[in-house]
């Protein structure tokens, strides 16, 4: 029976690798789809009206068949219950319900349409408008549609504060909050026009609390937090203006100095929104550089083809094609020449000016790699160490380029390595937690601490490049996995949904670390992986768990299926039960192409706020799983079609 399944493996490796080679582009890079969920074509829909007020009350958007396309977009996505979901097949959410109300009827649909009734009604039983999170209500005050008095404020003199707290932030925060201090206060005590009549009353759940929720104890960093901001919005009433005014034009040149060498502010939906806005408000004029160039970045986002209508919160490719590379390299079926043409378009893409991480690291040399195909700013950890995999494959045909990068990315991981032992995405050691009770931090990622999904994956990467196991910076990380296992013997995965994707990067880090398999870390955490496998031989997790805290299971995925074969495998399981089902599961499901096909969001943006749907992880996980357990159990030539 196991040679039929390393026979049947053979061929499906094979084809997946063939399928992923047919999505390669000619100029060697990979790039998928990366979708969320409705809150993005219900944000563009408010950032039209920024951009184009009514006149004499009404509302003319530019493109009344793009807004129409948009309606659709959103409509589409609509529960059964009335409201809106942040991840496919989740639950109603009421800051997603309540953009797509704003939206909804922004464009038009009538306030007694049946999908509207049954949306208020489901926004009122979860709370109202009062429930939703803070940059709901920010962007509603913008309008003059939520008291301004009851949303925090994002003051501009955040800049000019001391001790660099700006840089302890995330940075995906810090890019969000600079345009928007200066939407928000280019707008205090002026709210941008709406049309004649509109307003969102009917929102408000009667007897719900509107002003910020205390704490419990008096003495707590949240109610300083809220002091704070009661006095913020004095200065903002009573403050001298030329202090305000050289906050904005800090505020304005910080954001000004990141347009260069990257598409769009920090290269993502929301601060390239903000950014579009902060222009307009500073009274940049749609024909400015500066303007215009932001514009063309954020209105590449969309994709409308005709058949789809969606923002992609921003693009993949470096990552996509770093795990693709990966995948093709671990199963040996790519041809040297395209592998090569991958790696020569990657060196392209390595970083090499400071940016914000080099606040805390000013002697580091720049390297690294970010996401998008423009992001020089904000390299980050993960695709740093994700792209060293795949380069490991592909080498390239300029090799004194080559070898330097890889030596100088190195050494910048090593560098960003958190005193805790573990590396977090973007920064090094951003984990002053008092900040995650700022009034707007909400969107639960104020904060870019360590996790044990990226730690293991820099492990593995460094491991593989000849960094020794026995260095300091890799017995720290291994010290850091040890220590954030869960009880249950899973790991939290922070940038993937949720502890399968934890374990099974933290079981391959301990591997190339040299951790023995028959440590009870290692064999609590196969233990675990097969207790929460699906009786179709699959894994799948929901976006619930990081709502409960706890692994909560779904139908079975691709991409989950595979992550925890690797991480069974990386355990040293090689002959399970479980690890067979998992490989057939996979193989049972291939498509006649080569590839697969999953509804389920398996990334994370930010947990409990913001989910992703990458559309190559079904491909390319299962890919290198199937390669992986090849690999192990004999070797691709042995088994070869």
């Amino acid at each position: 029976m196991e040679d039929a399944l390393l026979t049947a493996t053979a061929k499906a490796a094979r084809s997946a690798s063939e399928y992923l080679l047919s999505r390669q582009d000619p100029a060697g890079y990979w790039w998928g789809d990366l979708t969320a969920d409705s809150t993005l074509e219900s944000d563009w829909l408010l950032l039209l009206l920024w951009l184009h007020p009514p006149r004499d009350g009404q509302w003319v958007p530019p493109d009344r068949a793009k807004v129409d396309r948009a309606v659709a977009s959103i409509l589409a996505r609509q529960n059964a219950d009335g409201g809106f979901a942040i991840y496919p097949k989740g639950p109603s959410d009421c800051s997603a319900s309540v953009k797509a109300y704003f939206a909804l009827k922004l464009a038009g649909i009538p306030v007694d349409d049946d999908r509207m009734v049954r949306l208020r009604e489901r926004i009122l039983s979860l709370g109202g408008i009062q429930a939703a999170n803070s940059y709901v209500k920010i962007n509603m005050a913008l309008f003059g549609l939520f008291p301004s008095q009851h949303v925090p404020s994002v003051p501009p003199e955040i800049m000019l504060l001391p001790a660099n707290l700006l840089y302890e932030m995330s940075s995906w925060t810090r890019a969000i909050v600079v345009p928007l201090s200066i939407v928000q206060a280019n707008t205090l005590g002026n709210p941008r026009p709406v049309p004649e009549g509109f307003e969102l009353g009917e929102l408000f759940k009667p007897g719900a609390d509107i002003s910020f929720h205390r704490a419990d104890s008096f003495f707590s960093w949240k109610n300083g937090f809220l002091m704070t901001d009661k006095l913020v919005k004095f200065w903002e009433r009573q403050g001298p203006r030329s202090i305000r005014a050289k906050a904005v034009a800090r505020a304005k040149d910080w954001i000004l100095e990141r347009f260069r060498h990257s598409e769009g502010l920090a290269a993502i939906y929301p601060s390239m929104q903000y950014a579009i806005m902060a222009l307009d408000s500073l009274g940049y004029g749609v024909d400015s550089p500066e303007r215009a160039e932001a514009q063309k970045q954020f209105d590449a986002l969309l994709v409308d083809d005709g058949e789809r209508f969606f923002f992609q919160p921003c693009f993949s490719p470096v990552w996509d094609t770093a795990i693709a590379a990966y995948s093709l390299g671990e199963g040996g079926f790519a041809p040297e020449e395209r592998m090569r043409r991958c790696g020569d378009w990657l060196l392209t893409k390595e970083v090499r000016q400071k940016g914000d991480w080099s606040v805390k690291r000013p002697n580091t040399q720049p390297s690294g790699w970010y996401f998008e195909f423009a992001n020089e700013f904000y390299p980050d950890i993960d695709d740093t160490a994700m792209v060293l995999l795949g380069l490991f494959h592909t080498r390239s045909s300029r090799k004194p380029e080559f070898d330097a990068a890889v030596g100088r990315a190195i050494d910048w991981l090593l560098a960003m390595q958190s005193k805790d032992g573990g590396w977090a995405a973007f920064d090094v050691d951003n984990d002053t937690h008092s900040l995650s009770e700022v009034p707007f931090a909400d969107h639960n990622a104020m904060l870019d601490p360590t996790c044990p999904d990226i730690t293991g994956r820099v492990l593995e990467a460094l491991c593989l490049w000849g960094v020794k196991q026995d260095s300091t910076a890799v017995r720290r990380g291994v010290e850091y996995l040890r220590t954030s296992q869960e009880p249950d013997g899973s790991w939290y995965g922070r940038w993937g949904v949720d502890y399968i994707y934890g374990t099974f990067l933290a079981l391959r880090g301990l591997r190339a670390a040299g951790y023995d398999e028959r440590e009870a870390e290692v064999l609590r955490a196969g233990e675990w992986l097969r207790s929460v496998q699906n009786a179709d031989g699959g894994w799948g997790e929901s976006c619930e768990s990081y709502a409960r805290g706890t692994f909560v299971g779904a139908e079975s995925t691709a991409s989950q299926t595979a992550w925890a074969v690797l991480g069974l495998l990386a355990g040293g399981d090689t002959t399970s039960e479980s690890v067979h089902m998992g490989v057939d599961f996979l193989i049972r499901n291939q498509r006649q192409d080569g590839g697969w096909d999953e509804d389920l969001a398996t990334g994370t943006g930010f947990p409990r706020v913001f989910y992703l749907t990458y559309h190559l992880y079904r491909h390319s996980f299962p890919a290198l799983a199937l390669a992986e357990y090849m690999k192990l159990k004999g070797g691709r030539g042995a088994v070869h079609p």
